[in-house]
């Protein structure tokens, strides 16, 4: 009789990670996450999107994102469109059943209440990307608000579900402060990293009337009134020195710039304003200078892209900025809130092409060691894969 062969089992088939990204708004995404979430692809992660979509939902459909269209809002004037979204965020979770929810800033975190009390099995990640208007507004009502806010933290990421992530060590010091997510459960990875090839550096052009850019959304906590008034005082003596704001306004947020006093700025010739721009490396290689003189933030990409392309910083001498700009060595700190101390440096480094060249030089070598998304992409592939691990053991 002939010998009957064993036909061999197939493998089971494994199941490639999955990831899904909450984010308020799809712009936001495609600038802040978009890279890190490419580099997930290629390490065979499989990445989902919930979101608001505007403009950007063919792209990220284009780029093998499975995109899932929640009607976030970032304002908290709507309590009922929030419930809303909280329990389509909870649908959402439900159906996909991804192995990990990144949370992206506070409104994501805020609505994701129902998605991890209903959902003990699945691992989320709060990512606070700063602790923005309500940690650094000194308006009383703010401090109320902030209270109000920080208990509801407090319930929702002491869950064994939840791993809280922050982009500073400051930032990591005031939520433990505040007992904000579990102890010991909370993990700082620095930004979200840049690609180097897209943000290259270029040599500054010393041949053209300067231009000082502030990128950054229109509100008050970024320094954009300071910048204004530094404006002001360094053409007084540099009458052929440009200062651009590039970023969109932002009605909804408390602090925001009101139009009549950007179109003052705008009729005075303080300021010009490009609006939101997709093309950023094409605005560094433009500029000489780039300032960010920021009350606070989480770990700033403007300043890591505007290092990646050559170009010498001036920022506050606050949480997230310092970990950027470093004084002397790629840029110089200022303090918060003083429009006199930002023209003095602003005047000074204007006056040293040397120096910009150093601190460019400088900027580029900082980004390629800390700040790559290769970098960045491998700490985030770690921890991701950390989390996975506890859950099943």
């Amino acid at each position: 009789m002939a010998e009957t062969k064993r036909v061999p089992k197939l493998a089971k088939s494994i199941r490639a990670p999955t990831v899904l990204f909450a984010v308020t708004e799809d712009w936001y995404f495609w600038s802040h996450r978009q890279r890190l979430a490419v580099f997930l692809q290629s390490k065979a992660w499989k990445v989902l999107l919930a979101t608001r979509f505007n403009r950007h939902a063919g792209r990220c459909a284009e780029m093998g994102f499975q995109c899932i269209a929640i009607p976030f809002e970032r304002s908290l004037r709507h309590p009922l469109r929030d419930l809303s979204a909280a329990i389509e965020l909870l649908h959402v979770v439900r159906t996909t059943r991804p192995d990990l929810v990144h949370l992206v800033s506070h409104k994501p975190i805020l609505l994701s209440f129902l998605a991890i009390l209903l959902n003990p099995q699945t691992q989320f990640v709060a990512a606070f990307t700063g602790m923005g208007y309500l940690f650094s507004s000194t308006d009383r009502r703010a401090w109320w608000f902030q209270r109000s806010v920080v208990a509801v933290l407090r319930l929702i990421l002491r869950r064994s579900n939840v791993s809280v992530l922050v982009q500073n060590e400051e930032d990591l010091r005031l939520l433990e402060s505040e007992r904000i997510g579990r102890a010991g459960a909370a993990v700082m990875i620095q930004g979200v990293g840049v690609d180097t090839r897209h943000f290259s550096f270029s040599e500054i052009d010393f041949t053209v009337d300067p231009i000082v850019v502030l990128p950054a959304r229109l509100i008050r906590d970024k320094g954009i009134e300071e910048f204004a008034d530094a404006a002001r005082v360094v053409r007084r003596t540099h009458p052929n020195c440009r200062f651009v704001l590039v970023g969109a306004d932002d009605p909804d947020n408390p602090a925001a710039i009101a139009r009549a006093v950007l179109e003052q700025w705008l009729a005075d010739g303080s300021v010009e304003w490009w609006g939101q721009r997709d093309d950023m490396p094409a605005v560094y290689a433009q500029a000489r200078i780039i300032c960010l003189p920021s009350y606070r933030e989480g770990l700033p990409k403007v300043l890591v892209e505007a290092a990646a392309c050559g170009r010498p910083l001036i920022a506050s001498n606050v949480a997230g900025c310092r970990e950027v700009c470093r004084d002397g060595v790629n840029g110089t700190l200022i303090e918060p809130r003083d429009a006199s101390q930002l023209a003095t440096a602003i005047t000074a480094l204007l006056a040293a092409p040397d120096v910009q060249r150093r601190y460019g030089c400088a900027g580029r070598h900082l980004v390629e060691e800390h700040f790559s998304v290769e970098h960045i992409g491998a700490q985030t592939l770690q921890y991701y894969h950390a989390l996975l691990d506890a859950k099943r053991s």
